[in-house]
């Protein structure tokens, strides 16, 4: 939404002065006037700019193997497109349901597992691709065995990491595998490892090592925040570290975690969860470039939750939406949002969403710096389909504007941002799309770039040369002025 939008919106409410004075302060919510066609358990911000939803059978056991669409919603256009989910070997529709996702080096969204049949959950084998730019499903080689609720996570090689989830007989699957595009391509399984919980929240660290934050679904199966290590080959085990310091490490179920801005701190926050229906407001935060890393309290939430979502804005803080402080339960729905500030260490209470959303509700960062927020469902056949989006208090303010910049990028390499706020300009940025379920998001990281010099209309910058710190991938390249506030995003791949 535009600058305008937003202006001719706050001029309906207040009269010329006061908008005036509120200008640098006013954020808000706005209950959108259509709603999705369905139920966006599954969403991922493509680099197109449009936004993808999927559920497959939506947690609805009658719609198993059943045509469910998954959905393009062109956001600026306020349109849907529907693309249907390939047949599997017996030619009826993959159920992508609670399936694992992120994002290949070339945009393409991987998807694997699924549901192979409810109550109990079986998980499917199935992987696909989507393809941003034909907007369709492409199939790519099943995995070695199922996976229901697993976690899926892109390395710096560009490989594809999966791991946890029942498997296809409903056995808990403790092998991990990788799935590559190139030589040799397909999915390559590790020995089996310890039982990691299903949705394990998993970060990429700058060492190539995997960071377990403990927070997850349905349990911790008993284990704790871990630091795991890849082997070279897969014959060799995946070795561990285990991270202590956790407070309330029960409290993980529907906990949410990020990697805090920027990536090359390498910390990563730990926020709210639940156990036995009761949400709590813990906020811990581990230093993982320490010798000996270990989670230490912060300052914790000003409404415990579980069931919510946490976004990177551009201005370098943590936005934390949706989710209620009794699992799924929308009379105890936390809406007031909150923004953590990682330089102060404080939360700060912000509008109140106006939709309450729990199980199944999603949230992701928009280029123009706003926040899309969807889902919710309750109970089996409550779908929650109304979308509302937040405008942070920078949107109503003056922002800098990025004029021309690379369309690809490479490691190391130095480049050129032209914008005539270049004086004034603190921070550049490089944020990774969200690919998001169930509180869970491999994919999101905010990328310092350096500033090298500038003069009055351009920035000479440096990109970072660790792959692991900057995934290689398309992000949103935003610019923030000394205030901290945002431009709007311009893509770049960084290949």
């Amino acid at each position: 939404m535009t600058q305008a939008h937003n202006n001719a919106n706050l001029l309906e409410e207040t009269d010329l002065g006061t908008f005036i004075a509120q200008a640098t302060t006013t954020d808000k919510w706005e209950v959108l006037p259509y709603s999705a066609p369905i139920i966006p358990i599954h969403a991922a911000l493509l680099r197109t700019g449009k936004i993808f939803f999927f559920c497959g059978s939506g947690n609805q056991s009658s719609r198993l193997n059943t045509p469910y669409d998954s959905v393009v919603w062109d956001v600026s256009k306020g349109t849907f497109s529907s693309q249907k989910a390939p047949l599997d070997s017996n030619n009826e529709p993959i159920d992508l349901f609670c399936a694992g996702h992120s994002f290949r080096p070339d945009g393409m969204l991987l998807v694997a597992g699924g549901t192979l049949r409810y109550d109990p959950f079986y998980g499917s084998p199935s992987a696909l691709m989507f393809d941003p730019i034909g907007e369709k499903w492409v199939k790519i080689p099943p995995m070695n065995n199922g996976r229901w609720y697993p976690t899926v996570l892109t390395l710096g090689s560009g490989r594809i990491f999966a791991i946890s989830g029942p498997d296809k007989d409903g056995k808990l699957n403790r092998q991990p595998e990788i799935y590559s595009y190139f030589f040799p391509n397909g999915w390559n399984a590790f020995p089996i490892t310890r039982l990691y919980p299903v949705y394990a929240h998993l970060f990429l660290l700058d060492s190539g090592k995997l960071f377990y934050s403990g927070a997850q679904m349905a349990g911790n199966n008993g284990v704790a925040p871990t630091i795991l290590t890849l082997p070279a080959t897969f014959t060799e085990a995946i070795t561990e570290k285990v991270v202590p310091g956790l407070q309330d490490p029960a409290f993980g179920n529907q906990a949410t975690s990020l990697l805090l801005p920027p990536a090359q701190d390498q910390k990563v926050m730990i926020m709210g969860g639940g156990s036995a229906n009761t949400a709590t407001n813990r906020v811990n935060i581990v230093d993982l470039k320490a010798t000996n890393p270990t989670y230490v309290p912060a300052q914790p939430l000003n409404y415990a939750r579980m069931h919510h979502s946490a976004v990177l804005l551009p201005d370098r803080t943590v936005f934390v939406c949706n989710g209620s402080k009794m699992s799924e339960d929308t009379a105890q729905s936390m809406l007031p949002a909150e923004i953590y500030n990682p330089a102060t260490n404080t939360w700060t209470v912000v509008a109140k969403q106006k939709v309450p959303r729990v199980y199944h509700s999603v949230a992701l960062l928009l280029p123009d710096g706003s926040v899309v927020a969807a889902g919710g469902n309750p109970r089996r056949g409550v779908n929650e389909l109304r979308l509302e989006i937040y405008s942070p208090a920078y949107m109503s303010r003056s922002r800098p504007i990025i004029q021309s910049a690379p369309e690809v990028l490479t490691y190391g390499q130095q480049f050129t941002i032209q914008t005539p706020q270049a004086e004034n300009i603190k921070w550049v940025s490089l944020i990774k799309p969200m690919a998001t379920t169930h509180s869970c998001d491999t994919e999101q990281r905010l990328v310092d770039v350096r500033i090298n010099s500038r003069n009055t209309n351009s920035l000479n910058v440096t990109l970072a040369t660790n792959r692991n710190i900057a995934v290689p991938s398309w992000y949103m390249l935003f610019i923030s002025d000394n205030n901290g506030t945002p431009s709007v995003a311009t893509w770049t791949r960084i290949s």
